[in-house]
């Protein structure tokens, strides 16, 4: 008798245990996602986060982690010509879209986590750096000297006191030093140098100084002082997965 009692006893508990969990996956909400070349079923608990949120982390890792302007590169003459003659446009253009993007970045939700407070911040941080650089370089393509106010003279000031002197002998000595360092991480250092040199010889040398020291070194150098370090590793991403108590990802083959 005892011995049927406790087996009725276990069968209990574990009916129990079973309608407790069932309960428990029941509750759970879907999260459809798309990463590269997966789609994602996440199934989270809507007692620990809220979609709205998850939304703000998915946002900050896929679709807000690029550049947020028109791009508008200069690599040869007629990109430089092109900025000089459409200034103002471009200006315009470049405004507007930053008070189109702001509201959204800066009310975005997010979870509230130490590392998804900081790519938040770290988000917010690389596209007001963006406006600025991208404002500076569309004045500076036909005012150089504009680059004395820049946001960033302090941590580029070699090419901004190049680009800006009225000492073209500065600017052609270290647009000749960029060229060399260049060369040193190219395939083909003579071609580099001869480029350079062929350059130098040409009648629109102070331009193709220009295209160089501020739309590569410049750019560059300020580029790098307001972006975040690479997460190379995927970590945050790794992380933003085990959000989801089950996960569901239908892969395309690579």
């Amino acid at each position: 008798m005892k011995k049927l009692i406790l087996i009725l006893s276990v069968a209990l508990s574990v009916s129990a245990f079973g309608q407790k969990t069932a309960g428990k996956t029941n509750n759970l909400a879907l999260y459809a996602y798309q990463t590269f070349n997966c789609d994602n079923k996440g199934y989270y608990d809507p007692g620990k986060y809220k979609k709205e949120e998850i939304d703000g982390v998915f946002k900050l890792l896929y679709t807000l982690n690029g550049g947020a302007f028109d791009n508008h590169t200069v690599f040869k003459l007629s990109d430089l010509e092109d900025i000089r003659k459409n200034k103002n446009t471009y200006l315009q253009q470049l405004d507007k879209q930053y008070q189109q993007k702001k509201a959204e970045l800066y009310n975005l939700k997010v979870i509230n986590l130490p590392e998804w407070k900081k790519i938040h911040q770290e988000t917010i941080k690389a596209f007001e750096g963006e406006y600025q650089l991208k404002k500076e370089e569309l004045n500076a393509y036909s005012n150089p000297a504009s680059l004395k106010n820049s946001q960033f003279y302090n941590t580029c000031k070699e090419y901004i006191d190049a680009v800006s002197s009225p000492d073209k002998e500065k600017m052609y000595a270290v647009w000749e030093k960029f060229a060399k360092e260049k060369s040193k991480n190219n395939a083909d250092p003579h071609a580099v140098m001869t480029r350079f040199n062929d350059q130098l010889n040409d009648l629109r040398k102070d331009d193709y100084a220009l295209i160089d020291l501020m739309g590569m070194g410049f750019h560059n150098c300020a580029n790098a002082s307001f972006r975040a370090e690479p997460d190379d590793d995927g970590i945050l991403y790794k992380k933003f997965d085990k959000i989801f108590v089950k996960l569901k990802q239908d892969c395309d083959e690579p």
